[in-house]
């Protein structure tokens, strides 16, 4: 296991961060990010993410299953909390109260390393629009599953942690390897269920009904630089464009998709 992966609070930070330097600034390419929106990230973790909008000015939402996180979250947040700047629901997405319990709809939604681990992704994907205002977007970030670390080996605690592409050996075998090293095998098998590719994706999205605002492809993630100290760096075009090969050599996507009816 990574260091930084132990570290919440240090991670915490990492995130914040990378949100500031790189998740907004690519939305606001496209979607200026204004004082007074209304941000919902779902799967907010501690909700290092959300706390770069705080900053930006915005009314912040964070729903996660994982109430020990949230716990932190609440820690790491307390004056924000205080001067009520965010708020956090801990349940399923799906039994939310969009009136109740999120206050209405959003402006911007996040899904930041989030929809690789979910199952029904189409169903998440095209249900979303009922939470976004009118000219709503949502961002996602998401390591497509063949890349390098796509089975999130990094969190094993033995050698697998730095073996590329080992995730991609045939189910029976992988599933072996793991239990052979204590690994934690349902977590790791779950995210291989789960996994997503970039065509995968992109389909998804044009079936529920959504376009392409803007689109990002890198061949070192963004969050690198302050995870190993490398500069990110964008996916040179001719890999970009070269369906399938291109998930192997490309370790993160930016994306911000809103439904087509909105689309200006």
């Amino acid at each position: 296991m990574f260091e930084f992966h132990a570290d919440r609070k240090r991670y915490f930070f990492i995130q914040a961060f990378n949100a500031s330097k790189y998740v907004i600034p690519f939305i606001e390419e496209k979607f200026p990010v204004q004082p007074g929106m209304r941000v919902l990230e779902i799967g907010c973790g501690e909700g290092g993410v959300l706390k770069a909008f705080i900053e930006k000015g915005c009314d912040t939402v964070g729903v996660e299953l994982d109430a020990p996180r949230v716990e932190l979250a609440r820690e790491y947040m307390a004056d924000e909390l205080a001067a009520g700047k965010i708020r956090f629901v801990v349940k399923d997405i799906y039994k939310v109260d969009i009136e109740q319990e999120l206050m209405g709809k959003f402006d911007i939604i996040l899904l930041k390393d989030v929809i690789e681990h979910i199952h029904d992704q189409p169903k998440l994907i095209g249900w979303m629009r009922l939470f976004l205002k009118p000219g709503g977007i949502i961002f996602f970030g998401f390591p497509p599953w063949y890349m390098p670390f796509g089975g999130h080996q990094q969190i094993c605690h033995s050698k697998i942690s730095r073996l590329p592409y080992i995730h991609l050996l045939p189910r029976g075998l992988y599933r072996w390897i793991l239990k052979k090293k204590k690994e934690p095998v349902d977590d790791l098998m779950e995210i291989r269920d789960t996994r997503i590719s970039i065509e995968r994706f992109e389909r998804i999205c044009k079936e529920t009904g959504y376009s392409f605002l803007h689109v990002r492809h890198y061949l070192l993630n963004p969050i690198y630089e302050w995870k190993f100290g490398w500069k990110p760096r964008r996916q040179v075009w001719l890999i970009r464009v070269i369906p399938f090969i291109r998930n192997f050599f490309t370790t993160c996507v930016y994306y911000v998709i809103q439904p087509v009816a909105q689309s200006k």
